[in-house]
Order: C-alpha cells, then structure tokens, then sequence
C-alpha cells in the first residue's frame, strides 16, 4: 500500500493533476460514472488507456435485451446517458417478449458501433467539469488510515482525488486466446491493463479471473444473407431515453434487417470431433465462462441432444460491410473456424474479417463492496463493471452510474444512494452482487427480479425520475415534463373509470371482431380495458370524446388498468420485503456472540457484514431460522439501546 506522500518522496515523483473524482477506464462503467460526478458538481478526471476505444462496443453492438433494456431506460430515468445517446446512433429496433406481457417486454437496439462512440467522445469532452486523459493507471494511491488519495500512471505520475472509481472492464491483466494461441491483450487486440490488477491483491482484495467470448466478423457481401431468414425491425420503433418519448422529430439512425440462419449437424461434428483443440477443454483457459451466453463448442458439450443452434446476422455500424454472427462466439483454432463456416447454410462462403476469441480477464469478489459499491475498509475508493464480475454493457453502465453518484455523495457527506430490489433493476443487479457474490459472469434477467410486473420498461420513470431530480441529475425541464406525463395518465384513467360504453351494434361488432364478449348492457370503459383481447387504441371508436395522449400516455393507461390487481398484490409483497429492508443491522454487531445462529450462518454474516436483515436473507448460508434469531436479537438490543438512552436523560 503507498500512500500520496510515500509516493511524492520516490525520485523524479510528479503531481500531474488533482481533482475531486478519479474514473479508471472509460468503457460504459467509466463513462456514466465519469459524467454523473462531473454533472454533479465535481471536477472529474476520466483516465482511458486510448481516446479512440471510448465507450467501445466488442463484442455484440446493441444495447439493451431482456431486462437490460429495462435497466437502460432506467439509466435514462435517474439522469445518465446510455439511452440517450443509443436512440441517436440506432439502426435496429426491437421490442422482445412483446406478446408475453409487460413484466418481461424488453427494448432491444442495434448500434452504429464507431457513431456510438464517436458519440460518447462528444459527450465527455463537452462536459467542463470533465478532464479526459489518455494514461494508463498501474496504482492506487491509499492513506495510512486506509483512503484513497489518487492513482499512479505507468509514466510514473501521480493524480491525486479522495475519491477514486475503477471501472476497467475486461482489460484487466487479460489476454486472448484463440486456440493455442494466447497473448496479453484487450478486446480487438487493444493494450491489456497491466499492474492494477497487482495493487488490488496488495490490499487484500480477494479475485478471481473469468473469461467471455467474440464470434468472427464476416464481410456482408460474403453472405448469402438471401437465403436467411429475414428479421425485420419493428414497423413502430420506441426509443431508450424518455427526452425523445414525445419528441416528434425523433427516429432511429437507421432501420436495417438484421438475419437467422442455423449451424448443421455437419457443424456439430466438425466442434465435436476438434474438441480436444479447443482452449475451453484443453486447459488453456483457466477463467469461468458466462453460463447464459456459452460459446458454440461448449453449447454442444452441455445440449448433446441439439443438433443444430441459431445464428444471427447483425449489421456493426453503417460505414462498415462488417457483420456479427450471434451464436457463433468461439475460441476454437482459426482452422477449425474456417471449416465451421462451410458447414453454417449461408455462410459457406464467408470471409472472416476478424476472428472469434476468448479474452480472460481479473476480477474481484464483489461482496467486498458496500451497497454504495465502495470498498469495504477503504473510503473513497469504488469499484464498478466487469470488475465486480457482472457482464455487459448495461449492467456496467449502471454500475458506474451509481458508482458516480455515490463518490460525490461521499465527499458532500451525505448517505449512500441505494436503489433497493423493488425500485429497480439496477437495485437487483447490484444487490446480487454484493449480497450474493458470483461465480460466474453475472448476467442480469428478468427472473432475478421477484417484482418484474412493477420493475416495467414503461415505467422506469415514475419509479426513479424523482430520484434523478432529487438528487440533481435530472434538469427542470425534464422533470416538468416528467409531471406532466403523470397528471395525463392519472386524468384519463379517472375519465376512463366514468366513462359509460353501452351495448350498441358498433360496440358488438368491435367487441366480436376481438374476440370478447358482447355487451349485456353498459359498462365503464375503465373495466372494459381489464379483458386482455382488447386494447386501448381498440376501443378509440366507443370513445368519441377521447383527447388526443401521446403512446407513452396510452400504453402506460392501459398495462396499469389491466393489471391493476396483480399491481397491487404486487406492491403488498414489496411493503412487506421493506419492512425488513428498513431493519437495520448495527455496523459493529458481534454475530459470533449471538445465541442460536448456525455457525454457516455466524461466518456468512461476519464476512459480509449485511447492512440490513433483508440484505441478511439474501446471503446463500442464512437460514430463514436464522434471519428469526437476528430480528429477535435486534428487537433486544434496540430495548437495550432505548433503556441506555433513557438512563442517560
């Protein structure tokens, strides 16, 4: 561990720059926590290892997916960036899961990969609070007293911040493998960042090294992409950020198909006869691969019983031919590639431009983390994104996001912004990190989430825009806008809920049309919207006199009327999961010394130091016996409190 002043006395030491905030990396993670701090008030120093790899998209270029678009749009919600810039530099959209409820329906977007980041440059530049510097930082600046003081670049320059974030990705101390070939590099064969990963273990942060993988690029007029399956986009296409719900100038850069197409039994044979040659079974690899996103070979290791697997042609920007071949992610020789693509319909012919790799990097355990993800035992210093073992774009972004939020709230003294698991996503992916821990690359779904029918992509705003506002991310405007969005849904569902629809010819023959049942006389149009065949926009005819809303308005009028009861069974479970939420563990509780905790339960507890019991009952070891014992100790020890307290008085 060396301290600022330790560091200033090594011959030829040299204070480059001061700020409040130092960002270590500026991919998704870096970037949000970057801007918030930055927007925030604070003077923000973002380092990144190359200018031209900002924000970089390597591996598949879209944002958002199930329950990822969720969390972008509530990236948007509390003030950050991601779904801003992703309706600017959009070429595909889709809505998943769109006839499977609004609980698990899902944004989805290709990116124009080179105009993202050229974007996000733009971005951070034109911030002034925000200095933006290529350097790579090999250490950590820590006090005596156990806080972050700075980094130190590989030039031997010291920076220094009471608080430093890290968000350094997949480039730490990482190398690419393709077959036997291994190399220390980064994604797309950029610079690996090396020595940090040796400060973290010197401060007695456990890690552990997991791996993720790329398909090839293959150029567009290689492919036979006329014997595909075409995947259109959708014909109304929705964008990430709520700035643009009403904006009526607003439409993607760009609406490109994307394509289907399947490996073959002759793909299978040629994997499974080249096994032996592949660095995932050979023990070339040493990292944990992601178990929701496998590469090809290990697909037909673990589904022995599938013949053949999908692949999807995705378009990479529009000033490239490049295309990315989703479900081909492989670390296999580049012999056996080749050979693969003979056996892909459609691609037989296929020009490789960049091939398939494996990249392994360091991570630490992030249940060393707070919920503010600041290192336990070491203020000022936050670690956000792949660093903690999360995979992907939208779970790094918010991350750093919230990292961001949390620096600055540190050094203004205030208490740690915590997103909670029934106010969004990003409280899910953040509590199963740091409650849990993970084996694996961590990849956010929607069946993490216990409260996915309020956790809504629509409704990402009226869960956190508040929070945005409050907390000064979100600017006047938006927030009036944000107002004004809400008094119009809560004004129609009440005209909605007087509105009288009686029987009438036009009214049998829209309602049989549906699907539905005639009317035996007159209802309110409110209960007519609660049958699942029929839609607002439907029943716009029985409506004369209905104004004029815009979709968001609509859509969100609609999923709350019709799932009006499950909405409310489903806020009675969260009232109750906040009430243990809300009991708060005391931060010196000695768990060894309480009687009838299991010893699992004693160990778990005093490694993780919950802050709360709800926190506690999420810890793989604590036993709902167990959480029983706590709240009986906690009753008990806060009597005791109070008795001191009135002793003193």
């Amino acid at each position: 561990m060396t301290s600022l002043e330790q560091a200033m006395e090594r011959p030829g030491a040299f204070l480059a720059g001061q700020a409040d905030i130092i960002v270590v990396g500026a991919g998704h993670a870096g970037c949000e926590a970057a801007l918030a701090a930055a927007r925030l008030g604070r003077q923000v120093i973002l380092f990144t290892m190359t200018l031209d790899s900002l924000a970089n998209l390597p591996c598949n270029p879209n944002i958002g997916g199930t329950a990822k678009g969720q969390m972008v749009r509530e990236i948007d919600a509390l003030g950050g960036e991601m779904g801003r810039l992703a309706d600017q530099h959009m070429i595909q959209f889709r809505m998943l899961n769109a006839t499977k409820g609004p609980a698990v329906m899902s944004p989805r977007a290709q990116m124009d990969r080179t105009g993202y980041q050229r974007g996000m440059k733009e971005v951070l530049e034109s911030e002034p609070n925000l200095r933006l510097i290529q350097q790579e930082i090999t250490g950590l600046l820590i006090s005596e007293e156990g806080a972050a003081e700075g980094v130190i670049a590989s030039t031997g320059s010291l920076y220094r911040a009471p608080g430093v974030i890290l968000c350094p990705g997949t480039f730490l101390d990482s190398r690419v493998i393709i077959g036997d070939s291994v190399r220390s590099s980064g994604p797309d064969q950029l610079s690996p960042a090396i020595g940090l990963g040796e400060s973290l273990t010197a401060l007695g942060l456990p890690t552990r090294r997991f791996k993720t993988g790329t398909p090839g690029r293959f150029h567009r007029r290689s492919l036979a992409l006329h014997t595909m399956e075409l995947q259109e986009a959708d014909r109304i296409p929705k964008p990430f950020s709520f700035e643009h719900e009403e904006d009526p100038n607003w439409k993607p850069k760009a609406d490109l198909p994307c394509y289907i197409t399947w490996t073959s039994a002759a793909t299978k044979e040629l994997l499974t006869r080249n096994m032996g040659r592949s660095p995932l079974y050979s023990g070339v690899i040493e990292g944990i691969g992601p178990r929701y996103c496998p590469s090809l070979e290990d697909k037909y290791v673990k589904f022995p019983d599938h013949e053949r697997h999908h692949v999807f042609l995705e378009p990479t920007g529009l000033d490239t031919g490049e295309m990315y071949a989703s479900g081909l992610s492989t670390s296999m020789p580049e012999d056996v590639q080749h050979g693969m693509l003979k056996t892909v319909p459609g691609m037989e012919e296929a020009q490789m431009m960049r091939s398939g790799y494996a990249i392994e990097y360091l991570c630490v355990d992030p249940t060393v983390l707070k919920l503010s993800l600041e290192v336990k035992g070491i203020d000022g210093l936050f670690l956000a994104g792949q660093i903690n073992g999360s995979s992907g774009y939208e779970e790094a972004a918010a991350q750093g996001l919230m990292a961001g939020i949390n620096a600055v709230r540190l050094l203004d003294g205030q208490e740690a912004l915590v997103i909670d698991r029934s106010e969004g996503y990003i409280g899910v992916l953040i509590d199963d990190l740091v409650t849990k821990g993970t084996m694996e690359p961590y990849r956010l779904m929607t069946s993490r989430a216990e409260y996915r029918l309020i956790l809504r992509q629509d409704n990402a705003d009226a869960r956190l825009s508040p929070i945005g506002y409050e907390i000064g991310l979100l600017s006047e405007e938006r927030w009036q806008r944000f107002l004004a969005k809400q008094e119009a849904i809560e004004n129609e569902k009440k005209r909605l809920a007087s509105l009288p629809v009686r029987k009438s010819e036009l009214a049998d023959r829209i309602l049989t049309d549906a699907g539905s049942t005639p009317l035996k006389g007159t209802v309110r149009m409110y209960e007519l919207l609660k049958r699942p065949e029929l839609t607002y926009d439907l029943l716009a005819p029985l409506d004369p006199g209905r104004p004029e809303l815009p979709w968001p308005v609509r859509e969100s009028v609609e999923i709350q009327i019709r799932y009006e009861g499950y909405i409310r069974m489903e806020h009675d479970r969260v009232e109750r999961f906040r009430k243990l939420e809300h009991k708060r563990l005391p931060a010196d509780i000695r768990y060894e010394d309480i009687r009838g905790l299991r010893l699992e339960a004693r160990q778990k507890l005093a490694e993780r130091r919950p802050g709360s019991v709800g926190q506690a009952s999420r810890i793989s070891g604590v036993s709902p016996a167990d959480i029983q014992v706590l709240l009986v100790f906690l009753e008990q020890h806060n009597a005791m409190r109070k008795k001191d307290s009135d002793s003193a008085d």
